[in-house]
């Protein structure tokens, strides 16, 4: 019988495997039951029907955890209160480890854990092999033991939320194909289907690995590629322990769980195999492919060894089957820029099922609300660049990806493929001059400079790593002379026309409003008036702005001023990014540095802080914007590509002789946290507000027009802050600090550390972290009292501040 196809939803979800299902499920619980969600075979014969049924309860970020709190308590309220089975069982898990470093790992993790609230435990070689029997106890530390954890079914999980939703008023047709979306106007307004065409007001991608490809033929960019991912089963084992915890080997990239009195072994091997590189297939539900032993026997190897019953347990199953990895390793979720009212779900790197619930709920609000319900920047698809659309890119770095799940996650840990994207235009003259560079976007940045005779090679550990002291002498350098900086990948958004004043007047909190040639910082807040943005907004002229952010948020930030200029404005947003090279020169002998190369009066009168002018520089004509991340007197300046590397050796050759030293992002992150200044998505993201973020400051309150955010900026001051920013200085100066360490006020879990770095100048570790209390304390009350930060395990004494621990009047910047 041919599917019952219907001419139009309110609602189109493609794709039904379990979070598509979640999706359907919590729209209709919403209220909104004129869904159709369509799957091209049947229910999970995409790559749900193979999942390992792993439920776990902690994530890499606070609201990550929040949402897999939520799926497992979804679960288990599917089946013992509402009638449907999940098979979802509450078994917990354990992490073993067999060596310092993975130790100081899930010790420092289960820190993190404790701030997001779950339960934890860090064990012992004696506890392990008592929760897990089976263990060969050779070579254990410890490990760590989470009791919330689960598992489920993922094929009774997903029919159990299809039928809630379906009973709620859903549709959940099988056996229809979604050949193309279908757009208007840039919108999603249906899809094109082999059994005819659905209108729709929303359309849902939740196709896995083949949303890249719905996707790309729109000219949306969806970036992910399939790999192959490799489990066995064991036959039954008699006197098999019932309900054993799921067991976690990452060292030897292996998962384990019990079932009806068998083992599952996954694996999640350091060097991957891709799949379909040339085209994923539509024709072959339930794909499977031959196990290859040649490439998994290493990794079987090594858990025969932590586990010795398995090399004498004969195989039931021996499975091979594609899930789908982003470029870095997190699921993308919302709302796409190109085209608006189409949403997506996909590209869950193998933690669909366990993500599912809470991505439902959220991605239903999103839908219903117009606006994200909670800082969901960690999966957000905006964080995506176009270039990663490229399949050879997509296909390299998978290789890496799935392994990276579980590698060790070092600090400062760079990716080794698809290197070499994006360079800037002086790449090559920093990296003969000793750059170690890093990958962020992309973009190889220069982290950190080896001296002579050092190699620019990251050694890494939870320590001190190999390029701390260079970095600390980069770090003194700007403090006390002059460093120079490749600040290229800041993204550059050339806002023009003469109604460009008032749309990012409208959109900043600060009042940018100003003379031509001024620099202004500025927060952008959504109308909760949480932060969505922190960047400058630079005049060049009456209707001509730079606004000047980060790499990271390149999408994001153009797709903000979009979504909020007025149809009839007249005004144009241009990417520029790529035609201007940006230089930094800091310090406190940069105006010396740089006078030599322009005929311009860098003196503080002529040219004060804040102020931006065009000028000579070497041969080329640069826009200088006084500003500075790094708490210091200094420039910006904003060279034209084809002119950079010629003002580059010019700077190199004139400033080097008089002490002008080579500066890394490194260097850059410790001279930040030594003033404090915020870090958008650490220390402040769309939940916070500049009140509570200490950046009200600059918020212009009364300027014409008002801005985006303001009403809930002035209930909030109203009301009262019940939670206030503030930053930590360790008292011992030897440990270090990175993010989510848990902070105590005597004796009390308080808050977590949002962003960390060792402050070369005041001699400790600093962090921020965000500390409750009631509407009414006192501010100076907040900071009272005894506080430690956790450090692996290990409590020590830190002290609170409002200020800066550097310069905390600013007086260096306006020298």
């Amino acid at each position: 019988m041919a599917p019952q196809v219907p001419d139009r939803a309110q609602v189109v979800i493609i794709g039904g495997g379990v979070v598509g299902a979640s999706i359907a499920y919590h729209l209709t619980e919403l209220g909104w039951t004129d869904i159709a969600l369509l799957e091209r075979h049947t229910l999970t014969s995409g790559t749900t029907w193979h999942a390992a049924g792993l439920v776990g309860c902690l994530r890499a970020t606070q609201n990550m955890t929040r949402l897999a709190a939520y799926t497992a308590e979804l679960y288990d309220r599917l089946e013992n209160e509402m009638g449907h089975p999940t098979g979802f069982r509450q078994t917990g898990s354990v992490s073993v480890a067999d060596n310092p470093e993975r130790l100081e790992e899930l010790v420092r993790g289960a820190g993190m854990a404790n701030c997001f609230g779950v339960d934890v435990d860090v064990i012992g070689p004696d506890e392990l092999l008592d929760r897990w029997p089976l263990l060969n106890p050779e070579g254990i530390l410890g490990g760590v033991w989470l009791p919330g954890d689960g598992q489920t079914s993922p094929i009774d999980t997903t029919m159990a939320l299809a039928a809630v939703a379906r009973e709620n008023g859903a549709r959940v047709i099988e056996g229809v194909s979604v050949e193309r979306i279908r757009t208007a106007d840039g919108r999603a307004v249906g899809v094109d289907t082999d059994h005819g065409p659905i209108d729709a007001e929303y359309v849902v991608v939740a196709a896995g690995m083949w949303s890249h490809q719905l996707g790309r033929d729109i000219g949306v960019n969806i970036p992910l590629a399939a790999c192959e991912h490799f489990y066995l089963v064991t036959d039954g084992i008699p006197d098999l322990p019932s309900g054993l915890p799921v067991l976690r080997d990452t060292d030897n990239c292996t998962y384990v769980k019990e079932e009806a009195g068998r083992l599952m072994v996954g694996f999640f091997e350091l060097v991957a195999k891709p799949f379909g590189t040339d085209g994923i297939p539509t024709d072959r539900p339930n794909m499977q492919f031959p196990f290859d032993w040649d490439h998994m026997a290493p990794v079987y190897e090594g858990i025969c060894e932590r586990i010795p019953m398995l090399a004498e347990v004969p195989l039931r199953l021996e499975f091979n089957g594609p899930e789908s990895f982003t470029p870095d390793d997190r699921y993308l979720l919302g709302e796409t820029p190109e085209v608006r009212n189409l949403f997506v779900a996909t590209g869950f790197n193998s933690i669909g099922l366990q993500s599912a619930g809470g991505v439902g709920k959220v991605l239903a609000d999103w839908i219903v609300d117009g606006k994200p319900p909670m800082d969901l920047w960690d999966v957000d698809i905006r964080r995506m660049q176009a270039f990663q659309a490229n399949r050879r890119y997509l296909r390299d770095r998978s290789v890496e990806g799935l392994g990276l799940l579980y590698a060790m996650h070092w600090p400062f840990r760079q990716v080794e493929t698809a290197r070499g994207v994006r360079r800037s235009a002086v790449h090559d003259r920093l990296t003969g001059l000793g750059a170690c560079h890093g990958e962020s976007g992309g973009w190889e940045r220069p982290n950190w400079f080896a001296p002579e005779g050092v190699d620019p090679v990251y050694e890494y550990s939870y320590g001190r790593q190999n390029w701390f002291e260079h970095s600390a002498a980069e770090h003194r350098a700007c403090r006390e002379g002059a460093a120079l900086f490749d600040q290229s990948s800041l993204v550059k958004l050339l806002v023009q026309g003469p109604d460009a004043a008032e749309v990012l007047n409208r959109i900043s909190s600060a009042d940018v409003d100003t003379e031509p040639g001024t620099s202004v910082y500025t927060t952008w807040l959504n109308d909760r008036g949480g932060i969505e943005a922190d960047l400058t907004v630079n005049r060049l002229d009456d209707e001509r702005f730079l606004v000047v952010t980060a790499f990271s948020t390149q999408v994001k930030d153009a797709d903000w001023i979009a979504r909020h200029t007025p149809a009839d404005a007249t005004m144009t947003v241009t990417d520029v990014t790529s035609g201007w090279a940006t230089l930094g020169v800091f310090g406190p002998e940069a105006r010396r540095i740089l006078s030599p190369l322009t005929d311009t009066d860098l003196g503080n009168e002529a040219f004060p802080f804040g102020t931006l002018q065009e000028i000579d520089l070497a041969y080329a004509r640069s826009i200088a914007v006084r500003r500075t991340y790094m708490g210091e007197l200094g420039w910006e300046l904003y060279v034209p590509t084809e002119f950079a590397v010629g003002v580059f050796d010019a700077l190199w050759e004139s400033g080097a002789p008089e002490g002008l030293t080579l500066a890394g992002y490194h260097a850059m992150n410790s001279l930040r946290m030594e003033k404090a200044y915020r870090h958008w998505g650490d220390d402040i993201a769309d939940e916070d507000t500049p009140l509570e973020a200490g950046l009200s400051w600059g918020v212009s309150w009364d300027k014409p027009g008002g801005f985006i955010g303001r009403e809930a900026l002035i209930a909030q001051r109203e009301a009262g802050l019940t939670r206030r920013l503030v930053q930590f200085r360790l008292d011992d100066p030897e440990p270090l600090l990175y993010h989510d360490e848990p902070v105590f006020r005597d004796g009390r879990l308080v808050g977590r550390i949002t962003s960390g770095m060792y402050g070369h100048t005041v001699g400790g570790a600093l962090g921020m972290s965000y500390l409750g209390s009631e509407p009414d304390t006192p501010r100076p009350q907040v900071i009272e009292g005894t506080f430690e930060v956790g450090v692996n395990g290990e409590r020590v004494p830190a002290t609170a501040s409002y200020r800066p621990f550097y310069d905390p009047d600013s007086e260096r910047v306006r020298l």
